[in-house]
């Protein structure tokens, strides 16, 4: 059994949580979050966005309770005073977006922890896992990342573009649902676009989705760049691809590529639709892309527009449960 914590229940840790509740193999052994059991068990058993969970969720000061079940939180700042060796924690999900270096996630391993993976792009030389793409290249590293959203969507679509008809270079816009870093009101922010009302605005901003895609396919490192629009959903996001082929393809042909793909090589990561749908219509979607066939279009030949919709919530959540479960083996 893969003895789990989970290292800041918000959004992707709560998500993730969820789902490993359906895995066998594993369990959720300790949660550890500055906010107190009462919130957690809250907002864990109630979510704007999703069905309420079906077992039962309680709390008491030092624990949630699921379905009669303790399970310890903490509210400790510093990783490496968290009894980890104490709960023989197999491996921990870093989900506060804080411990992102070697360093902070390196703290879980001086608490006692066997592995870390980190759910967001990592800084430094961490190397970052694409389930689907080049998660078989992990060798045994104490502390991955498992890159972002917007990577796990787009790498899987490069990957076929790439595989099936080689790519001279490209272009991402991903149009992606507000988060918790943004301002309901307009305020003071660095960022000065940043800085006003997510829920009325549409946002451009940076995003380093396509620099991570690169660092899973390294045939794309130079080609491959990109920005994000936010926009006031509350979640599923769209990533819009452009590419510059190395070959002349027909819409067809990249349409029987992506569907190839979904039945053999990416299977249970990447998915297509042909039906007219809108973003409501993916929430809950555990895939890491969906392939909108519809929008597809190819100018000239070889200039190709991709577009794929992911619920960046839960189609990610999932992605990092089945990641631990591979890092979890080695």
């Amino acid at each position: 059994m893969l003895r789990i914590a989970i290292n800041g229940f918000g959004r992707i840790g709560r998500h993730a949580f969820k789902v490993i509740q359906n895995k066998k193999g594993m369990e959720v052994v300790a949660i550890n979050d500055l906010t107190s059991s009462k919130i957690l068990a809250h907002l864990l058993k109630h979510d704007t966005a999703y069905p309420d969970v079906e077992y039962s969720v309680k709390f008491d000061d030092k624990n949630l309770i699921i379905a009669g079940k303790k399970i310890p939180v903490f509210a400790e700042k510093d990783p490496s005073l968290l009894p980890w060796k104490k709960m023989n924690v197999d491996l921990v999900l870093e989900c506060t977006g804080f411990f992102r270096d070697e360093e902070g996630a390196g703290k879980h391993l001086t608490a006692g922890a066997k592995k870390v993976i980190i759910s967001a792009p990592a800084k430094g030389e961490i190397k970052t896992l694409v389930k689907g793409v080049n998660d078989t290249e992990y060798k045994g590293e104490k502390i991955v990342n498992n890159a972002s959203c917007t990577t796990n969507c787009a790498a899987p679509v490069m990957l076929v573009l790439e595989k099936e008809f080689g790519i001279a270079k490209a272009m991402l816009t991903t149009v992606h649902s507000y988060t918790a870093s943004q301002s309901l009101q307009d305020g003071p922010n660095k960022d000065l676009r940043e800085a006003r009302a997510a829920a009325q605005n549409m946002i451009p901003t940076s995003t380093g989705a396509a620099v991570a895609v690169a660092q899973a396919i390294p045939e794309l490192k130079g080609k491959f760049d990109g920005l994000s629009i936010r926009v006031p959903t509350i979640t599923v996001s769209l990533t819009d691809i452009t590419a510059l082929l190395k070959c002349s393809v027909t819409k067809e042909e990249i349409n029987e590529a992506m569907k190839k793909a979904e039945k053999t090589y990416l299977k249970n990561i990447l998915a297509t639709t042909d039906e007219e749908l809108v973003s409501s219509d993916f929430i809950g979607n555990p895939y890491s892309a969906i392939v909108d066939l519809h929008l597809t279009n190819v100018v000239d030949g070889n200039l190709v527009k991709v577009v794929a919709w992911y619920d960046n919530e839960w189609g990610y959540a999932n992605r990092l449960v089945e990641m631990a479960q591979l890092v979890g083996k080695k």
